[in-house]
Formats: structure tokens, sequence, C-alpha cells
């Protein structure tokens, strides 16, 4: 990618990253470059959207731990 490419892609991110900020979307840069990055192979952004707000909606749940770590822990 060349340095235009680069600034060009650099600024729309950012404003990408404004709206979001406007709207209160509560996504960061870098997942809103991951899905931005989506959109551009193809994916549906509508089904994008329905998944991050089905990931919102959940509650924090807490990572289990692998058994395996969990008994050379110990």
């Amino acid at each position: 990618m060349d340095q235009e490419a680069a600034r060009t892609a650099r600024e729309s991110l950012d404003l990408a990253f404004h709206m979001s900020n406007i709207l209160d979307t509560g996504l960061d840069r870098h997942t809103l470059s991951v899905l931005i990055a989506l959109c551009d192979l193809g994916v549906n952004p509508e089904a994008l959207a329905a998944v991050v707000r089905e990931l919102h909606r959940e509650p924090s749940a807490p990572v289990p731990m692998p058994s395996s770590y969990q008994t050379q822990k110990q």
C-alpha cells in the first residue's frame, strides 16, 4: 500500500470512528476497523450489525480455564 492510500485509509477510519463515537456505538477503533474490513470482503453489513448488537446484549461470562491448565497448576 502506498503512502497516499495508507493516508486515505487512516482518514476514512478516523471519520468512521468519529461517527461511531457520535452515535455512541461503544466500538473501539480496532473493532471498527475489523468490521469495515469484513464489509470490504463482502460480508453483509446488516448481519454484522445484528451480531454486534447480540454481543453487546449478552452479559460477560467468565471464560473457563481448560482443565489441563488447572491440573498442571496444582
